[in-house]
């Protein structure tokens, strides 16, 4: 993994979905998606309490995009442009050519298998565009949808365990 460049950011797609950059004009679908109690409930972050939160949060993400830090889509149905969730790949490292991903889907899109083929469209970005050959992905032990979306995506269940918080499971997909 040489230096990656992040620009022009990648818009990627499938049959359903857009993943693509996120702007300030998401700043309501962010703030909600950053207060569901639902989501947040496995995540270790302060919900976001005004729309301001979720404007600093875009603006935090989009300068990482463009110091090369990381990748953050924000994922949409293709055919009506809805936004459903996030999904990122982040946390680079060079000598194990690998990074971290991470998402969250809107509550009443879960269950519909939307996840999952965004979480596909962004390992092949992964392993393909950016010739990485290694992924992780850390869950919370009681996130029983994270573990199996990961586990239907092939990753597999480390038998080590996060030294900052113990209650996260790490899974690995290798190329």
């Amino acid at each position: 993994m040489k230096n990656i460049n992040f620009a022009p950011f990648p818009i990627l797609t499938s049959e359903r979905l857009t993943l693509r950059q996120l702007e300030i004009n998401d700043q309501q679908d962010i703030f909600a998606l950053r207060t569901d109690t639902e989501i947040n409930k496995y995540l270790d972050r302060v919900p976001s309490k005004t729309i301001e939160d979720a404007i600093n949060f875009i603006n935090k993400v989009n300068d990482s995009i463009e110091k090369n830090i990381a990748f953050y889509w924000a994922i949409t149905l293709t055919d009506t442009k809805k936004f459903v969730g996030t999904i990122c790949i982040f946390n680079f490292s060079s000598e194990k050519n690998s990074c971290e991903i991470g998402y969250e889907l809107m509550t009443k899109f879960q269950s519909q298998g939307i996840m999952k083929e965004a979480a596909q469209i962004v390992i092949n970005y992964a392993f393909h565009a950016l010739k990485l050959r290694n992924l992780l992905a850390l869950t919370h032990c009681n996130n029983q949808n994270s573990t199996k979306l990961l586990l239907k995506l092939n990753f597999v269940k480390s038998t080590e365990t996060d030294k900052e918080n113990p209650d996260l499971i790490i899974f690995t997909l290798i190329q």
